[in-house]
């Protein structure tokens, strides 16, 4: 493929409001009481409200189903016992985040609020005393000495933050901490018809918010604080006790007497550090995505047993394939989902199985009803054709905003998905919804990565999709954008390009001012699949087309975050993201003609069918044949280690390979367990971890002694070579040796890519079976695992970069992906 130059427009900022006139609740999609769920349930706490003056809540329950080991992550809420939402914005809750004392639990000054997206009812920190602005917002239990005032001499609730990390605002819209696009407080949630509702919270740790401090703030004695969520429910009545009228504007949420009614969680944060002694030297572990979750949990466990501190970098893989064959690098051990190639000259490199997950197409997605209202989809199939048609900019909101013109080149396309005959035959109820209620692009990274090429895979081994990319029509008339038409897209290819950046001219409105924009604004990059993953949930990816004129400049704005109604969204995620924030899970075609979403069941089920690939003892991935209940975007992810390495630093690598087959495959929230969005290792991967660690334990072979020599391990891994790897890596394999004197399988193994049958199969006596969720399709979750240091490496070899930033987006031209 020739060399394609990409390049991304950053948006910043927050942009434009949205107004509604009901916001929906947002439950969680099917699979809320799967198995992942159920573990984190053990830490469910359920509190009933109380009779206030004028409305009573004492038949209120909220649950929040998890309140211990938490981080940055979704937490599901939910309640019942109130009484049926009205049109005139009565019967809602609002939810926040808060610090305060451990006996007391916080005050009004000490939770993330006020700045919601839209004009939701109960927003604001801004309070009124009785008389002071209109009479439904006036508090009998508001004083003039009870608030401060601002510039404008209007009283407001501020916001103290913990500690050292700054003064109090200084009015009720003061954004030094939190503003309407990075907030994860709720103003206005409904109850439904039954007096209840279901939704997911996004909680932060210190690390999302300091000024919050959760997971960092100490006790004298060392302890990790408590934070809190709040819940403050709402009914029928004004703070004076009138009862709340239709046209009139609701107070604050924060106002004393509606304060006076929250109802109060404790959270318990897992420390935001690994508490691992900073003065031990460090052990450098770098490579895919789909590590950074597991190893960032196991971490700590790691680091109090041994006499080396852990730290992992995530890379693209070809970036930690290069650097551990190289030995260039000060790391160590790749994570990757592609084996290292064997090479003349080089070391060899031993392979150990250290997780099972995969790639999801995670989403938020509310659509009009027919019945009324808005609603949350549940449920979203997607083939491997229409995977394609996003990906290549081939709808033309994708492109260009509603209104403008659309390029000749897509004239007669469905605007968006919801308009696509093809798409609305797998999904039905999303049909008669406008072309904007729909997402206008897959958030997918920049990044080199194996996943990307999974995906490219996965969609060209579907004829239709591949002859849809190649020109040929749809059977509704859909055109691929000519833009990915020629050598753009092939099997090789490991990014997602945005080929098309034509411009597109846009009205500013004052005085005749017009900029331009791309697809790259209209459907940015983001920094990685967790930063994916977070913007989905906030339903907010950066889309930034509107214009504005500053200083007499046209500049871009974002459209901002929506309001709860508005949001949806879809991107490339990681299992184990999708899980922790709680996103649907598109259900995907594979080979058999089944949609199936990614469930410990379905990706155990795809490990088994996955063939050999070209290096013995390493699983290939295989998109395009899984069935029988298989999902296909499957991954197995290895660790990749040279023999040619110091002792020292050999063994602590080998107790990493160890850790990962043990204890790292226990399922749990706790640190040092393996996250939900994992599936446990099957027997046969963890017998093939354990000998890849005996290997890399003994060494690079003397002269004239097989990689696969005798180990001290106590596992019976003799051998010649790598010629005696049986297909799966089960007992009596090689663990994955390859390199100069390992004997690669060039030949017998290639074969088997195609016709080897699996041999990774759980019985029933298999932990990874006892654990397997049967959540019906959906991945919500509890998840936990040590605080993501998403340390993205910045390495540049030859033509390519893969630059990453915890803050940054990435910018950077693409190198071609290589051939196989």
């Amino acid at each position: 493929m020739g060399r394609l130059t990409v390049r991304r427009r950053v948006a910043a900022g927050v942009g434009c409001l949205v107004s509604a006139l009901v916001l929906a609740v947002l439950p969680l999609p099917p699979g809320a009481d799967s198995a992942q769920a159920a573990a984190a349930e053990s830490s469910a706490v359920t509190e009933s409200g109380t009779k206030g003056p004028y409305d009573d809540f004492s038949h209120l329950k909220v649950t929040v189903h998890q309140t211990k080991d938490l981080t940055g992550q979704a937490v599901r809420v939910t309640w019942t016992g109130g009484q049926p939402a009205q049109d005139v914005y009565t019967n809602f809750l609002s939810v926040m985040q808060c610090w305060g004392d451990e006996a007391s639990g916080p005050d009004r000054t000490q939770c993330e609020y006020g700045l919601a997206a839209g004009s939701q009812p109960g927003n604001g920190r801004t309070v009124y005393q009785s008389g002071q602005g209109s009479s439904s917002i006036g508090d009998p239990l508001e004083t003039a000495s009870s608030t401060p005032v601002d510039a404008n001499g209007t009283h407001y609730a501020p916001f103290r933050p913990v500690a050292g990390q700054g003064d109090p605002t200084t009015s009720g819209t003061d954004i030094t901490y939190f503003n309407d696009g990075d907030t994860n407080a709720v103003a206005f949630l409904p109850n439904d018809g039954d007096g209840g509702g279901d939704m997911s919270f996004e909680l932060k740790s210190a690390v999302e918010q300091p000024a919050l401090g959760c997971g960092a703030r100490t006790t004298s004695a060392g302890a990790i604080q408590p934070c809190w969520l709040v819940v403050v429910p709402r009914g029928t009545h004004d703070p004076d006790g009138r009862q709340h009228g239709g046209g009139d504007t609701v107070s604050s949420s924060l106002s004393q007497s509606n304060w006076n009614q929250r109802i109060a969680f404790r959270l318990d944060f897992a420390p935001v550090t690994d508490n691992c002694d900073p003065s031990k030297p460090e052990r450098g572990i770098m490579g895919s995505e789909l590590a950074t979750d597991a190893v960032t949990s196991w971490q700590s466990a790691l680091c109090r047993t041994g006499t080396y501190r852990f730290n992992y970098t995530q890379s693209g893989e070809q970036q930690a394939r290069d650097a551990v064959s190289s030995g260039d690098s000060e790391a160590g051990l790749a994570m990757t989902l592609d084996p290292v190639e064997p090479v003349d000259g080089q070391a060899q490199v031993v392979h150990a199985p250290v997780a099972v997950t995969g790639l999801t197409i995670g989403f938020v997605w509310m659509y009009d009803a027919t019945t009324g209202g808005t609603r949350p989809l549940t449920e979203l199939k997607l083939n491997q054709r229409l995977l394609a048609k996003v990906l290549t900019q081939s709808y033309p909101l994708s492109l260009v905003k509603a209104g403008n013109k659309v390029p000749d080149y897509l004239s007669g396309n469905p605007d968006t998905l919801v308009k696509d005959p093809e798409f609305l035959r797998l999904n039905p109820d999303l049909a008669g919804q406008a072309a904007t209620n729909a997402p206008l692009g897959l958030a997918v990274t920049l990044a080199n990565t194996d996943s990307a090429r999974l995906v490219w895979r996965y969609i060209l081994a579907n004829a239709d999709a591949k002859e849809f990319i190649e020109g040929k029509t749809d059977p509704w008339g859909m055109k691929v954008n000519p833009a990915y038409k020629g050598d753009v897209i092939s099997d090789s290819l490991d990014f997602f390009p945005k080929a098309d950046i034509a411009p597109t001219t846009t009205d500013c409105g004052a005085n005749t001012t017009t900029t331009t924009y791309t697809g790259l604004d209209v459907v940015p990059y983001v920094n990685d699949m967790h930063d994916a993953a977070l913007r989905v949930r906030r339903g907010d990816i950066g889309t930034a087309y509107d214009c504005d004129v500053v200083d007499g400049v046209a500049k871009l704005t974002p459209v901002g975050r929506p309001i709860p109604t508005k949001q949806r969204q879809f991107g490339v995620v990681d299992n184990a993201s999708a899980t922790r924030y709680q996103l649907g899970a598109a259900a995907l075609a594979n080979a058999g003609g089944e949609y199936v979403t990614p469930t410990d069941a379905s990706l155990l089920k795809a490990v088994a069918e996955m063939p050999d690939s070209d290096v013995a003892g390493v699983k290939a991935p295989a998109p395009g044949a899984m069935k029988d209940g298989a999902y296909p975007l499957t991954a197995v992810v290895y660790a990749a280690a040279s023999l040619d390495q110091a002792k020292d630093a050999r063994l602590d690598y080998a107790r990493v390979m160890r850790y990962a087959a043990g204890a790292g495959q226990t399922q749990g929230t706790a640190k040092g367990q393996l996250p939900y969005g994992y599936a446990p290792l099957p027997t046969a991967l963890r017998t093939q971890a354990t000998q890849a660690a005996a290997r890399l334990e003994k060494g690079a072979p003397a002269v004239g002694e097989s990689a696969g020599g005798t180990s001290t391990g106590g596992d019976d891994v003799s051998g010649t070579g790598s010629g005696g790897s049986v297909a799966g890596g089960a007992a009596g394999g090689t663990g994955g040796v390859t390199g100069a004197g390992a004997g690669g399988a060039s030949g017998a193994a290639a074969d088997a890519s195609n016709t080897a049958k699996p041999s990774v199969n759980p019985t029933e006596t298999d932990p990874a079976k006892q654990n397997v969720a049967q959540s019906g399709g959906s991945t919500p979750s509890e998840v936990l695992g040590f605080v993501r240091w998403v340390l993205l490496g910045v390495l540049v070899a030859g033509g390519a970069a893969a630059l990453a930033g915890p803050v940054a987006l990435r910018l950077s031209t693409r190198r071609r992906a290589a051939a196989d």
